[in-house]
């Protein structure tokens, strides 16, 4: 590993890193840039968080991800439902929003309410398991979260997660509808991220306690859904012989077990460029 050559080639292309940590076998052995004194939107790296909710819940028995969708939305909303869309609904579990694999979704949700825009995107075959990006699948996970624990999806997370993860008050985001946005909208600062990865690199336990069960970390970061980019578990990305958390701009959280690595950076960089990727592949993982 040379970390210095990564951070080098971080400053003389300009590139916009706020901060990188470095893992290796669960100890933090090289940090650059701010990593802990200010927060930093990591957009779609929210899932990840989101999905180890999912995992807590479900160890708990308040969750069953086999279930439909339609059985944790609120009747409200649902009643609201044409037939048609109550239907193909019916077929949509958690497990298939988890994996990114129902078809039709459009990328985010809009409007007044967020939960009645995605309720009535319209599906045209919900047995298709097709990887379809979007943040409405993330929302909807979320929302039936919300009403599975019967408590405010933030308040869960912070009492199961951010504060057993020394996360305090991480910024997050609502949706007009007032739940817990779990597919984009949150902010933290790389060491936080690199908290998360810790989690999920221990299976599941974090300072000797157990947060969230093996079985579902291990069914969350492998591969239950194909795609171009080598396969998706639960709202985590199949990444070499481990797995990552991506957000948006290139906020990352690569976990490789088998190398007792975990490689954490926050970044915007608004382009499709793979030039700090192929950097940090060189330098630190010395391919």
């Amino acid at each position: 590993m040379n970390f210095n050559a990564f951070v080098n080639d971080i400053r003389e292309n300009q590139w916009n890193v706020f901060g990188v940590e470095v893992y290796e076998s669960g100890r933090l052995t090289h940090e650059y840039g701010n990593t802990r004194g200010s927060r930093f939107p990591i957009y779609s790296a929210t899932k990840a968080i989101l999905s180890i909710a999912v995992g807590i819940a479900q160890d708990q028995g308040k969750f069953d991800i086999e279930k439909s969708i339609l059985a944790y939305l609120p009747t409200e909303a649902t009643k609201q439902m044409p037939g048609k869309q109550i239907a193909a609904f019916q077929d949509i579990t958690i497990k298939r929003l988890l994996t990114m694999s129902v078809d039709g979704f459009p990328f985010r949700p809009e409007g007044e309410s967020y939960l009645t825009y995605s309720l009535s995107c319209p599906i045209k075959d919900s047995s298709s398991r097709i990887f379809n990006y979007s943040n409405i699948p993330a929302y909807l996970v979320g929302v039936a979260l919300t009403h599975a624990v019967s408590e405010d999806l933030f308040a869960y997370l912070n009492r199961h997660l951010f504060v057993p993860l020394h996360i305090i008050d991480p910024v997050y985001q609502r949706c007009p509808d007032g739940y817990f946005y779990g597919a984009s909208g949150m902010e933290l600062s790389v060491h936080d991220l690199s908290q998360v990865g810790l989690l999920l690199y221990h299976g599941g336990v974090y300072e000797g306690n157990r947060i969230v069960s093996e079985d579902y970390v291990k069914k969350a970061t492998s591969i239950q859904q194909m795609n171009r980019e080598g396969g998706y578990g639960y709202f985590i990305w199949k990444y070499r012989d481990g797995f990552s958390i991506n957000g948006k701009w290139k906020q990352k959280c690569y976990i490789l077990p088998e190398k007792q690595l975990i490689v954490t950076y926050l970044s915007h960089i608004e382009d499709d460029s793979h030039d700090l990727l192929d950097s940090m592949e060189k330098h630190i993982l010395g391919l």
